[in-house]
């Protein structure tokens, strides 16, 4: 189903589209390909933070539900280099580029074919765009699964570019003004330091015996107080934690007072961020979102790896496709 969400700036109408089956129902819109909705139908809980128009999230610059690219999250002086060549991305936050740009694939207007189950949304981001090189091509599809959404997604450049998508819902299991009370499992035993500019490091350390470890059950907020300059430098979680293994696998489960959400990736980590910047947006259903109201959970190639030889590429060929997907899972403590 689809229906008016408003007007973006260009005077462009915005659509929303509703999917639904037996225990989910999904909201998305064209505008950034963003997920507005996500909610589990045995407990009435939306579980991502949104807006009730498109108005509200053109007010907002917290890429809430968002659809990121060329490249999520952030790269060192906005400059990399490419086949010997060296390219520069608008510096943004900090003295860095960050989720692509000053109007990344989260501010575009995208082609929506709606199906039975899924939406995709198509972009074409021109060569030169935001600095980056090459024609590419991007298609986000969201479908719905038994008991939670897939998020896919396709990138196909006419010359080598960069390509490192990530959604960027802010996850709430229980609807409350605070997530630290959430518990949270990550399959990983190593996370990557970053700088007081929060960019990430090319130097992956232990969690063992740090406020990082979350290999076993532990409270978000359980240690996001510590005296720890790596908690300091983000103002609480804004790290990448690498997740060993190839192909989609478990890397997070999130665990509100009624519902579990487990996010599955193919990607080669994922960034755990708690909303450590949200200044106090009124959102849908008469919500607030204050400071650490939610756990994103952004599936995502390590942040500047183009610039770090030694991490896995975020660069699709000339003329090949680069694919990943992400889902959202949900279950019910019984």
């Amino acid at each position: 189903m689809k229906k008016s969400f408003g007007f973006n700036k260009e005077g462009k109408e915005v659509s929303l589209y509703t999917l639904e089956n037996e225990k989910i129902r999904m909201l998305v819109m064209d505008y950034g390909a963003t997920l507005v909705s996500f909610v589990d139908k045995e407990t009435g809980i939306d579980l991502v933070e949104g807006f009730d128009c498109v108005e509200d999230y053109m007010k907002q610059d917290t890429y809430i539900g968002a659809s990121i690219g060329r490249t999520a999250n952030r790269i060192k002086d906005g400059t990399f280099s490419l086949n010997g060549k060296t390219y520069h991305c608008p510096v943004n936050n900090g003295p860095n580029c960050n989720h692509g740009g000053m109007e990344g694939f989260d501010k575009k207007l995208w082609h929506a074919v709606e199906e039975e189950d899924s939406v995709t949304f198509r972009y074409t981001s021109i060569d030169g765009e935001e600095g980056y090189p090459g024609n590419l091509f991007v298609k986000v599809v969201y479908q719905l699964k038994e008991n939670g959404i897939s998020i896919v997604s396709e990138g196909r450049s006419d010359q080598d570019t960069l390509f490192a998508y990530t959604n960027h819902s802010y996850f709430n299991l229980d609807e409350s003004e605070n997530a630290m009370d959430h518990g949270l499992k990550i399959y990983g035993d190593q996370y990557a330091l970053s700088d007081q500019d929060g960019l990430t490091l090319d130097e992956v350390v232990s969690v063992k015996n740090t406020p990082f470890d979350f290999a076993e059950w532990k409270l978000v907020g359980k240690d996001i107080n510590e005296d720890n300059q790596q908690l300091r430098f983000g103002a609480g979680y804004d790290h990448h934690y690498p997740i060993k293994g190839q192909g989609l696998r478990d890397m997070a489960i999130l665990k509100g007072k009624k519902v579990t959400l487990t996010m599955r990736s193919d990607f080669p980590g994922f960034h755990l961020y708690t909303a450590n910047w949200l200044p106090g947006w009124k959102g849908k259903r008469g919500h607030n979102y204050p400071k650490r109201s939610a756990v994103c959970l952004e599936a995502e190639y390590m942040p500047n790896a183009i610039n770090y030889p030694d991490q896995v590429q975020p660069v699709v060929h000339a003329g090949e496709i680069l694919k990943h997907e992400i889902q959202f899972l949900i279950s019910h403590e019984k």
